[in-house]
């Protein structure tokens, strides 16, 4: 399992390079100019110098080279002087952005707290709650749990985020007052109300995101019991004289993770590219909205490396759920 890690994780290095270049060629082919925004009485020169500020000036090349080496070599050594006290980024040029002339990272763990509270939190709660609903209705299947959960299921993932979202602001907002529509990014928890009123709002953005993930994850969970169900060493098991309970949740759960662990991992990069329209709707000032206000203004370093995030994100999860495939089986190996 080391070996095959390693391998995996060398193998990462040009796949993640190529991914980089097709959203840098991407980007570039995009329409659009950050000059467009600046007034109409600024002078073509001083444009053409802010243009140069910027860097548009130089080759494409030249630009991708120049955010390879700031985002996988300086971007590093911040990190390492902002835990160890070192100065070795001292004097280096980070990615800024095009917008706040700041350092992209700097801005982006400034807003991660947000999506990690609310976009993490449902995560974890939608994955607590389809894992064992998805189990009982395949245990119990056609039965009246079984039929009300594929009718919940269907609705939540049917059902776009943008208007559930939009739908819970008008109930428990508008019309109940019992929970706020706007997602105060400013708030800290010092004291006991101030957790309270933490938790009240993130209750429906929370809510609104657990239940499409809890709907797509209990399908399959239920679909692989179902199919497990009917094999022949479950059979075998209960002939032995096991127990129910141990046949169900060992033999059968056990073997019924393995394609779940699949739509789990790779789902944690899905949710945080989904959660933009959700940050939207409640004004969470999260990387979803980082995001969107990137694009409105063609902040193109913003862009791609929030994109490039993403992307990595779908590399480590999917070596995460090849590693958790030879726990779960021990009949995987890759040596």
């Amino acid at each position: 399992m080391l070996t095959f890690t390693i391998r995996r994780l060398v193998l990462a290095v040009p796949t993640l390079l190529f991914i980089s270049l097709v959203i840098f060629m991407l980007l570039q082919l995009a329409p659009g100019d950050p000059m467009a925004q600046v007034p109409l009485t600024v002078p073509p020169e001083v444009k053409e110098k802010m243009r140069e500020a910027l860097g548009l000036g130089a080759p494409v090349h030249v630009q991708f080279f120049k955010w390879i080496v700031q985002f996988f070599w300086v971007e590093p050594q911040v990190l390492i002087d902002h835990i160890f006290g070192t100065t070795f980024s001292e004097g280096q040029l980070r990615v800024l952005s095009w917008q706040t002339r700041s350092p992209v990272m700097d801005i982006v763990v400034q807003r991660l707290p947000q999506t990690l509270w609310v976009v993490g939190m449902s995560y974890v709660l939608g994955v607590l709650i389809a894992l064992p609903i998805g189990i009982y209705s395949a245990y119990r299947q056609y039965s009246a749990f079984d039929q009300i959960g594929t009718f919940v299921s269907m609705v939540g993932f049917s059902v776009p985020t943008f208007f559930t979202g939009v739908l819970l602001i008008v109930i428990f907002s508008v019309n109940l007052g019992w929970f706020p529509s706007i997602y105060d990014t400013t708030h800290k928890v010092t004291d006991w109300d101030s957790f309270v009123f933490q938790l009240r709002q993130m209750i429906m953005p929370v809510m609104v995101l657990a239940l499409y993930n809890a709907a797509q994850i209990s399908r399959f969970m239920r679909a692989s019991m179902l199919d497990n169900l009917n094999q022949d060493y479950v059979r075998t098991a209960r002939a032995k004289g096991l127990g129910e309970k141990t046949v169900v949740l060992v033999h059968v759960l056990r073997n019924s993770m393995i394609p779940v662990v699949t739509v789990i991992a790779l789902g944690v990069p899905q949710v945080f590219g989904g959660a933009i329209i959700t940050e939207q709707v409640f004004k969470v000032n999260g990387l979803g909205q980082l995001l969107i206000t990137a694009i409105e203004a063609n902040d193109l370093p913003m862009v791609q490396t929030l994109t490039f995030i993403f992307a990595l994100l779908i590399v480590i999860f999917n070596l995460i759920a090849d590693i958790l495939y030879g726990i779960l089986d021990p009949r995987i190996r890759y040596d």
